[in-house]
């Protein structure tokens, strides 16, 4: 599973940081005002749908339910399966942004009702119509990668996503290099959003990614619509950082640019969280179900308790890190163009309180597999809903007392309470199977996550070149956050928790195997 964990978690990471090279030039053309509020909220929510989508969340549905026909009825009848679930979601989708489309209007105002009244509901309505060809290619796209992941071909589907961020790359270089003004390159990036899906598509049909599903049919028969009902509850469950961060833009589009403010904080919230969630999907998920129909408790600990030490190695140093150094990153990434330095520091607020929620995030990125492998895509569903009403109530309060800083608060909030739930759902039906590994090194990750931090803050008031614009805060920044990495990894060391010999093998290991042993000791 470590050496499935690492494939993924490469391609999620390239992803996310030409993700920061696309919002970099993002913030450089429309800045922080009326226009990058109405492009942004159109993003917003695209990219909620995309990641809905094709991000891992339908795994917790389809990589059961064809595992399942596949083991009892063969590979015929699962192609079959497959196919149906390919030509009905795709069908669904393309009938259901013909009617998003046309409703486009009373979406926005119901998203962003501080727009109402404003030139820039139009817009925002007008970049939201030319993004939705996307969803005619995120059906197949959704299912052809689920079907891979299924079969453990990770390596296509976790570096396919890249096409999306180059494709809106290479057209903001050229609107930058030709001096586009920043209506029109609003609208022609939002034209583009299609053209990405049309790419991703494409690589992974090249890539044999619908061989596993044949023939493409449509149907809503009982069978269809069971799965169709469990995929909705699952994706929807899946999906929870990305729809509390819009429920809070919701509560922030009636105060100017902090629409903006929110996504370009949360998109470094995305970065971490990216990596484990999604790897937590395509990985976790098949294995998780493998050891649950085998009936075997020994697979089942460790699968669970690989996901969970991988997930808090990865969140506690990131939660710290965007702590401590929320200023100069926001800095270095967005203060560009018309992107001024008050915008900076508010994105910059948010982000620290947006970092206080990452935690919470993993964890349910982390326990959610453990439900959707047996079927269960209810319980986390009704754990987000809690959190999205408990952060949408909060927005309002805190958000009147503190401002945008407090509807930041208010998703971390709604985050800790969507995990406090699923944790003691769990405890009390099944009980999270954990082994005496990762009891002990648990601790000892934190402690060192703890020590890295605390180097990071003593770092940050010796140089104060930190606070310091352009190459040089850069170059520094990069130097200091290598630095704490390192350093990280010599405490993980230090304490026990990982090995030289155990990292090289990590990287040797197949999927499986690391699920029989006692497997690397690596986080």
């Amino acid at each position: 599973m470590i050496r499935s964990f690492l494939t993924v978690s490469t391609g999620t990471l390239a992803s996310r940081l030409l993700g920061f090279i696309r919002d970099s030039m993002l913030a450089a053309l429309l800045g922080a005002g009326p226009l990058a509020d109405a492009f942004l909220l159109a993003f917003q929510l695209v990219n909620v749908i995309r990641r809905l989508l094709t991000e891992g969340a339908l795994n917790a549905a389809l990589v059961p339910a064809w595992l399942r026909v596949r083991e009892g009825e063969g590979a015929v009848i699962a192609a079959a399966f497959a196919g149906r679930v390919l030509g009905t979601v795709s069908a669904a989708l393309i009938a259901a942004a013909v009617l998003i489309g046309l409703l486009m209007p009373l979406l926005m105002t119901a998203l962003a009702p501080g727009f109402a009244g404003h030139p820039t509901l139009q817009m925002a309505v007008d970049d939201a119509r030319l993004m939705l060809p996307y969803l005619a290619f995120a059906g197949p796209v959704t299912v052809t990668m689920a079907l891979m992941n299924a079969q453990h071909r990770f390596f296509l589907t976790a570096f396919s996503p890249l096409l999306f961020n180059i494709a809106l790359i290479a057209v903001m270089g050229v609107l930058i290099a030709w001096r586009y003004d920043a209506a029109n390159a609003a609208l022609t990036l939002a034209a583009t959003v299609g053209v990405a899906g049309l790419l991703q598509l494409s690589i992974l049909l090249l890539g044999g990614g619908g061989s596993a599903a044949r023939p493409v049919r449509i149907s809503f028969n009982a069978e269809m619509r069971t799965f169709l009902g469990k995929a909705s509850r699952g994706m929807m469950a899946s999906s929870a950082p990305q729809l509390l961060v819009i429920a809070g833009a919701v509560v922030a589009s009636s105060s100017p640019a902090a629409v903006t403010w929110l996504y370009f904080a949360n998109r470094l919230i995305e970065l971490p969280l990216g990596i484990v969630g999604i790897t937590m999907g395509t990985v976790l998920v098949p294995e998780l179900t493998r050891a649950l129909r085998a009936e075997d408790a020994t697979a089942l600990a460790r699968a669970q308790s690989r996901g969970l030490e991988l997930a808090v190695g990865f969140a506690l140093p990131a939660t710290l890190g965007l702590i401590v150094l929320s200023v100069p990153i926001v800095r270095m990434l967005f203060e560009h163009g018309v992107f001024a330095a008050s915008d900076a520091t508010a994105t910059a607020q948010m982000l620290t309180w947006l970092a206080f929620g990452l935690p919470a995030h993993v964890l349910l990125k982390a326990l959610s597999p453990a439900f959707f492998a047996r079927h269960d895509t209810l319980t986390p569903l009704l754990a987000t809903l809690k959190g999205l009403a408990v952060a949408i109530v909060l927005a309002v309060i805190l958000g009147q007392i503190f401002g945008p800083s407090g509807i930041a608060a208010a998703i971390a909030c709604g985050a800790w309470s969507s995990a406090l739930a699923l944790i003691r759902r769990g405890a009390a039906t099944f009980g999270f199977s954990i082994d005496g590994a990762v009891r002990r090194r648990l601790p000892r990750i934190a402690l060192a996550a703890l020590a890295m931090g605390g180097l990071l803050w003593l770092a940050g008031l010796l140089m104060p070149a930190l606070d310091a614009h352009g190459l040089a805060q850069a170059a520094l920044l990069i130097i200091v956050i290598t630095g704490a990495a390192a350093i990280y990894g010599l405490l993980l060391a230090l304490f026990g928790v990982i090995g030289w010999n155990d990292a090289v093998s990590a990287f040797r290991q197949t999927a499986l195997p690391g699920l029989r042993d006692e497997g690397p000791r690596a986080i």
